[in-house]
């Protein structure tokens, strides 16, 4: 049985097939007469959206839950809410704080469980973000990704996603806020790619062709908005920042954007931007990891 918790869950051959299956338009209904269930401990709008439309699309019927209507470890152990809902559906998806939450969904072995996004990672993001990104600069191997920011769940999945296909990245991020030397170690294991890190954030954009960023204070963090303001101050990506790019790169964020603060306005809502293309890519993404786990190739 397989599931979907890191990006690294797929060889490079499967992220690939998962992309293929992503562009397609003619996917068999695999998941008719099916329930998948779609838990939310964090609220979000791109999430929601795709994978209530890409289980529809599959021929299947999502249920929506709060991550209070389930209470994990309070109402009852992430255990036994798995079996239950095990019974009911073909594919478990959870958005949640805590990864553990996800890998002890998996340790029952059930049905597939999908991360929709954790504090590790957020695979279904790094996986539309490379699809994104070859739509509009072609294939990425050997060409080089830059992401400016804060090294959290988005920017792990994004640099596994970008060296199972043979792309280089460069991560630019404040001390304190960045990818640990074992971190970088293992992310040089996963694929053909390899990634490297700066501190100096034109020294990571300098000659790539896609240049990411997200949010300095993601949920659950707003206690240290202050103090991140403060760590991240000149790591704004402006045009000036973009110019250092390659010729035509792209510009890219998950979304959602606080303008003047990680990204200039001018950038997001510029020529450069692929912002709202990502986006829908999200939709896309997940009817191709729910197709692939439920046995399309």
């Amino acid at each position: 049985m397989r599931h979907l918790l890191n990006v690294t869950d797929l060889t490079a051959d499967e992220l690939a097939i998962v992309l293929n299956l992503a562009e397609r338009t003619d996917l068999p209904p695999v998941l008719a007469g099916m329930g998948v269930a779609l838990i939310f401990e964090k609220p979000s709008n791109r999430t929601r959206q795709s994978m209530e439309i890409a289980v529809a699309q599959l021929g299947g019927h999502p249920v929506y839950t709060r991550g209070e209507e389930v209470g994990f470890d309070v109402r009852e152990s992430v255990e036994d809410v798995t079996c239950v809902m095990a019974g009911y559906h073909a594919i478990l998806a959870a958005r949640v704080f805590d990864h553990a939450v996800v890998e002890r969904m998996v340790s029952v072995n059930l049905v597939p469980v999908v991360n929709m996004l954790s504090d590790y990672s957020h695979p279904l993001q790094g996986i539309a973000d490379t699809l994104t990104m070859q739509q509009v600069h072609g294939p990425l191997a050997d060409q080089t990704v830059a992401y400016v920011g804060d090294y959290n769940n988005v920017a792990r999945s994004l640099a596994e996603a970008c060296v199972l296909l043979d792309s280089d990245v460069v991560l630019g991020c404040p001390v304190g806020y960045h990818a640990s030397d074992s971190e970088l170690e293992r992310l040089n294991l996963v694929g053909g790619g390899r990634v490297r890190q700066v501190h100096r954030p034109g020294d990571a954009v300098a000659g790539a062709i896609a240049v990411h960023t997200d949010t300095w204070t993601s949920m659950g963090q707003e206690a240290e908005k202050g103090d991140r303001k403060q760590a991240f101050e000149g790591y704004t990506v402006t045009e000036q920042m973009m110019a250092s790019a390659a010729p035509n790169a792209g510009f890219y964020h998950c979304l959602p954007a606080y303008r003047g603060y990680e990204v200039a306005e001018d950038v997001i809502d510029g020529p450069h931007s692929h912002v709202i293309a990502q986006a829908h890519n999200r939709l896309h993404a997940a009817r191709g990891v729910l197709a692939f786990l439920m046995g399309v190739r």
